[in-house]
């Protein structure tokens, strides 16, 4: 009887041989990584639209890179302008510390003048300016004694002083006799000074 080409066995106890069911669980995971292998690396390229597709794609990311890119610049660029407009307000409208109450005092005294009524005594107090190390806002409580055309060339004159003066409160209280009118003022305005100072 001849032999057969299994060593003898029969085709069922060939299966069960443990190194023919290792050889086929190793050239399943073989045939599983090359499928794996090639959706993941597409090897074979693609179509010349799925490569047209994909130009098209990297074009628009890359408009849209371009254009991010210069509306930074463009940001850049006004937040520098911002930065030097607003050290230049700074140095013309802001006061030193050292000369703020004899300027404060000779621009109202001036306006006062000029508008032709009555500057009564004032009192000042200075408080920081929260989130600002070196600036502070000047309180100013101040009276004036005039007639209403009078006190409307005041105001006028306060809005366009070189100062920076702002009327956060104004009272107006008429005289018993004649057409002058006493007037309560608070006025602020800001300052430049080192930390820890006051005025």
């Amino acid at each position: 009887m001849p032999k057969s080409s299994n060593g003898g066995k029969s085709p069922v106890a060939a299966l069960r041989d443990p190194r023919v069911v290792m050889r086929a669980i190793i050239g399943l995971l073989l045939v599983a990584n090359l499928v794996a292998a090639v959706f993941a690396f597409k090897p074979f390229g693609g179509s010349a639209d799925d490569l047209r597709l994909e130009e098209g794609q990297l074009r628009s990311q890359l408009n849209a890179l371009t254009s991010r890119v210069g509306k930074t610049k463009t940001l850049v660029s006004k937040v520098e302008t911002a930065r030097k407009e607003g050290d230049g307000f700074l140095e013309k409208y802001v006061t030193e510390r050292r000369v703020l109450t004899s300027t404060v005092q000779e621009e109202l005294n001036r306006m006062a003048k000029e508008a032709g009524g009555s500057y009564l005594p004032i009192t000042m107090n200075g408080d920081p300016i929260e989130g600002s190390e070196t600036l502070w806002m000047l309180t100013i409580n101040a009276g004036y004694q005039g007639t209403y055309a009078n006190l409307s060339k005041f105001v006028n004159l306060i809005d366009k002083s070189p100062l920076f003066l702002i009327i956060e409160n104004m009272q107006l209280t008429p005289q018993q006799t004649g057409q002058n009118l006493n007037v309560s003022l608070k006025l602020l305005t800001f300052y430049r000074d080192q930390p820890g100072a006051s005025l």
